[in-house]
């Protein structure tokens, strides 16, 4: 499996920030922040499936726009994935015929441009050619998953948005073949609590999650969600508090395969 990262930001504001998207080979997108939008047509239309992680706007924004680009150029609908809790959110505040069309019904309820996918806690989806994909927990100040992809021969994790959460550390622990761990830490330490209310890590917070992780020095760990304008400091302290981890930086347009 390919991950081509389109956006990785806690926020935007400058040429190479864009918020959250993650595209899967060419026809599966995590998130659909603003790193969507510098997808060409063509790119846009093999896209088959968008998994969210929850409905904050900066992991949506480019949904609404990108179903209305692509929608009558596709054969088959776009299908959107995420828990019956955002999917809802979706539907009362932005596909309501308000904010945005409901494509969902669009242009008729049997042949849509969109189709809502329920996703259960135990999901686990073949996407073909040996591919798998599953919600990993995650805990914010909205319904929240992570993810974790399969490609046969090694796995990635994605942490999505998330403070401290026991749960995603017994399910990554249990997997021997787990390469790289994609993980956010929004705020530097000198915003610990804002962190914390806001359902994010910080450095200091980051060292203790990671301290439950059994794969930690065999396993590419990435940081995401960094926020604009203290993007240098957190990584500092990142780097000073957990060194021994080797944590990089996730970067826009890197391409990670496993």
């Amino acid at each position: 499996m390919r991950i081509r990262v389109l956006g990785c930001s806690g926020g935007i504001g400058g040429r190479h920030l864009r918020t959250t998207a993650l595209l899967v080979d060419h026809d599966v997108l995590i998130d659909a922040g603003t790193g969507v939008m510098d997808l060409s047509v063509d790119e846009l239309i093999g896209i088959e499936h968008v998994f969210l992680t929850h409905a904050h706007l900066d992991h949506i924004a480019a949904l609404p726009l990108m179903v209305d680009t692509v929608g009558e150029r596709r054969a088959r609908p776009l299908t959107v994935h995420a828990s019956e809790a955002v999917l809802e959110s979706l539907r009362a505040h932005i596909f309501n015929g308000s904010i945005w069309p409901d494509f969902s019904e669009i242009p008729s309820p049997e042949q849509p441009y969109l189709r809502f996918q329920p996703m259960p806690p135990d999901a686990r989806y073949d996407l073909g050619q040996g591919r798998h994909i599953a919600p990993l927990p995650a805990r914010h100040t909205v319904p929240a998953v992570g993810y974790l992809l399969e490609s046969g021969r090694a796995s990635l994790a994605f942490s999505g948005d998330t403070g401290a959460c026991p749960a995603l550390w017994q399910r990554l622990n249990a997997r021997a073949d787990l390469k790289a761990l994609l993980i956010e830490c929004a705020f530097p330490n000198r915003e610990q609590a804002l962190a914390e209310r806001s359902g994010h890590l910080c450095p200091r917070t980051l060292a203790a999650e990671l301290r439950q992780f059994a794969h930690a020095g065999r396993c590419d760990i990435y940081i995401t969600h960094l926020k604009p304008g203290q993007v240098e400091l957190t990584m500092a302290e990142i780097e000073a508090g957990l060194g021994d981890w080797e944590p990089r930086m996730l970067q826009s347009n890197q391409v990670i395969e496993f």
